[in-house]
């Protein structure tokens, strides 16, 4: 698996505003992966809440990251693109909100089918986005495609 300081540093060199915005991947294993990120001058929006965009950031990272990770293990070369995402916002966004994406086993099946099959395929991950009182303030799903390449 992928670490979170590998995939901090990723971000770092080739997703900076993602980076600078405050995004940090937390935990990552074969089942989910928890990306947080907390509320700042530097990201908010005129109403003191953390803005959309920062929260699709993490939101999608806390997906992606599952999504690379099992490339990686493959060991096969396979391309990755989001095709779809829906969001829902429930509550304002302030303070350090938690994203989890537990969809790790479903993107490791459609990775695997697609090297199996030559076929592109394509998975429903979802992050949710819980701030520290418990309260979810958000809700995203990504729709991602995954296929051999050449």
């Amino acid at each position: 698996m992928i670490t979170p300081f590998k995939i901090n540093t990723f971000t770092f060199f080739k997703l900076p505003s993602c980076w600078w915005s405050g995004v940090r991947v937390k935990e990552i294993d074969i089942e989910k992966c928890v990306v947080t990120v907390k509320h700042k001058w530097f990201n908010q929006n005129p109403f003191n809440s953390m803005y959309f965009a920062v929260q699709a950031m993490a939101a999608e990272l806390s997906t992606g990251a599952l999504v690379m990770s099992f490339i990686k293990e493959s060991d096969a070369t396979v391309s990755m693109l989001v095709a779809n995402n829906e969001a829902t916002f429930t509550k304002k966004a302030t303070g350090r909100i938690i994203f989890t994406c537990n969809d790790g086993l479903a993107i490791k099946e459609a990775i695997q089918k697609a090297i199996e099959t030559g076929e592109g395929q394509t998975v429903w991950m979802e992050s949710t986005g819980i701030n520290t009182d418990g309260i979810q303030v958000s809700k995203f799903r990504f729709e991602w495609t995954v296929k051999l390449k050449g």
